[in-house]
């Protein structure tokens, strides 16, 4: 409970700028509550004048329940309107933090999250925190003002029989905690449950062409739909416990209700009584089961509410990706690699006692079977990985020493998967910090990578949009796009993970060209499993198990016959 209210303390505290829009609220909400009392008090007033025959009041009476009504009206709709205002920002205000945390979380949160789930968080989780702060607040403060209206009304009118009402609040209290811890549960599973399902669209849009290709779309479909059930299961079973709650609630209040006529019919009770005080007290109390139904109902969502909140403020308070490096010099392209280790969280070693100096303007490839260590070397460059020890030294400054901006923005890397935008073709190639690039530089970086050609045959030229992740591409296209976007940048260290895989032969040869004029006058790293792509680099890395084997030129690989010769005898039979 004391979590609970800290959270919800700190989830109030996205409101503290719209404290004056909450004035409003209240102001309209309070207008609205003294219509409600007043209904009960004109009640009275109008039995009181039928009995003495007032003919003034009973001619006005029509006019005062039209102005009522208008109050009542213009009250709601003030109140309803600015907790709107109020909620919607409060959506748009979270969602931003949310977003901008996501873009700081280290890449391992990205590697233990599916991307279902991390998209439930944003979109479906963000948006029930409304039904903890701004609609819960909005029936709170709305039907609790009508309430305390009209108990204070009925205790005004006859404090006796009104704490017969007051008797029952504890066993409603009881009722609505209990109600309270199982909602909670339901929600956090049904959130749960909605990533589930979030997941299953996301690979299958992302997949379709497998999906298709492979007749998997009767699988997927049971997928999707048992994933849906348990979110159906799980919804639900909150609305039985929400359901039943209310009524149960309701029942207790009209054992209060016929309590409190029975004593008020006895003749003792009601000698002093009038018929429209009588009239007027017992509408009241009745018109009490309609707000405490509301705020019993509002149960619900502020459990729905507070599961969600638990959830985005666990990722807001998740630590971000370190980046307590102050350096910021202009990096040459020294490298050196001493004693590095990288131990994943599952004990898995995938670097092991690292050593390697790379000078700048060097070009080293990396090659080795799968799983040898190589992207992960890569990654350790860039720090998507932090080591596990050992040390990286860029031209002598510790990469942890360097701001990690810094750092990034002068290592230019073409990944194996290439990501592209929902973009232009020139929005794809001047990629953020490359933004405000002039045409002619990004012409020049495509011709480079030979891709001036074929984005000058597309619809609209370097203006046509890409689509979702360039999907109406070819692999060699994309890929090239992507080098296009590393050329431009034109960074002191260049990495190619396995930039050539999806290229055809011609196509891989007129990159190699624009390869060989990238790559002078800086240090690059290749990784490449075509053994063709990398024979012309100064020095050759073969690795296994995160471990060096042998290093040297193509020439003096070959001649000693180890595991390089192995290596390239294999790729030439498979060509």
């Amino acid at each position: 409970m004391k979590q609970d209210f800290k959270v919800y303390l700190r989830l109030l505290g996205y409101l503290k700028p719209f404290w004056g829009v909450a004035i409003l609220v209240f102001i309209g909400f309070s207008i609205s509550a003294a219509t409600e009392v007043s209904i009960a008090k004109l009640l009275e007033k109008i039995i009181t004048a039928i009995q003495h025959r007032d003919q003034g009041f009973t001619s006005i009476f029509p006019f005062l329940v039209i102005l009522l009504m208008f109050f009542r009206g213009v009250g709601s709709f003030i109140g309803g309107y600015f907790t709107a205002v109020i909620s919607r920002n409060l959506v748009f205000n979270i969602r931003q933090e949310v977003f901008s945390k996501l873009l700081k979380l280290p890449s391992q949160y990205y590697l233990d999250n599916t991307s279902g789930h991390i998209t439930a968080k944003i979109m479906y989780n963000v948006e029930q925190l409304t039904a903890a702060s701004s609609e819960s607040l909005k029936t709170i403060v709305q039907q609790g003002l009508i309430t305390i209206g009209l108990l204070g009304y009925l205790l005004y009118s006859n404090w006796r029989l009104t704490l017969i009402i007051l008797i029952f609040a504890p066993l409603m209290g009881f009722l609505v905690r209990q109600a309270s811890k199982r909602m909670r549960k339901l929600s956090l599973q049904v959130q749960d449950t909605m990533g589930d399902v979030n997941h299953v669209v996301q690979e299958t849009v992302n997949g379709n062409l497998v999906v298709k290709g492979f007749g998997g779309q009767e699988y997927e479909q049971t997928r999707f739909k048992n994933h849906s059930l348990e979110n159906l299961k799980r919804g639900l079973k909150m609305v039985v416990v929400q359901q039943l709650n209310s009524p149960v609630v309701q029942f207790i209040m009209s054992i209060a209700m016929s309590l409190i006529i029975w004593i008020a019919l006895r003749p003792e009770i009601l000698r002093d009584t009038s018929a429209g005080e009588f009239v007027a007290y017992i509408t009241a109390a009745g018109m009490l089961s309609k707000p405490i139904k509301a705020l019993t109902d509002v149960n619900e969502k502020l459990q729905r509410g507070m599961a969600a909140a638990h959830s985005v403020f666990e990722l807001l308070d998740l630590p971000e990706e370190q980046n307590t490096g102050t350096l910021t010099p202009v990096l040459k392209g020294n490298i050196q690699f001493q004693n590095v280790n990288l131990i994943y969280s599952d004990g898995h070693q995938a670097i092991h006692d690292f050593n390697l100096n790379v000078k700048a303007g060097e070009t080293v490839a990396l090659v080795g079977r799968s799983g040898a260590g190589k992207t992960s070397l890569v990654n350790l460059l860039v720090r998507f990985q932090e080591a596990s020890s050992g040390h990286i030294y860029l031209d002598q400054h510790d990469i942890r020493a360097l701001d990690i901006n810094t750092l990034r923005t002068q290592i230019a890397m073409v990944n194996q998967q290439v990501v592209l935008f929902n973009r232009t073709v020139r929005e794809n190639i001047a990629y953020g910090q490359l933004e405000g690039a002039s045409d002619a530089d990004i012409i020049a970086a495509a011709k480079a990578a030979y891709a001036h050609d074929f984005i000058m045959a597309l619809p609209q030229g370097y203006d046509t949009p890409l689509g979702a992740q360039g999907l109406n591409l070819s692999g060699g296209q994309r890929q090239r796009i992507a080098i296009a976007r590393a050329i431009l940048k034109n960074a002191p260290i260049l990495i190619l993970d396995e930039a050539t895989s999806a290229l055809d032969n011609e196509s891989e040869y007129f990159i190699q060209q624009a390869f060989d004029t990238a790559m002078q006058d800086r240090t690059t790293i290749v990784i490449a499993h075509r053994l063709s792509t990398i024979e012309n680099a100064d020095r050759i890395v073969v690795m296994d198990k995160g471990t060096i084997v042998e290093q040297g030129t193509h020439a003096e690989l070959i001649a000693k016959h180890g595991a390089y010769y192995q290596l390239h005898q294999r790729n030439f039979e498979e060509n």
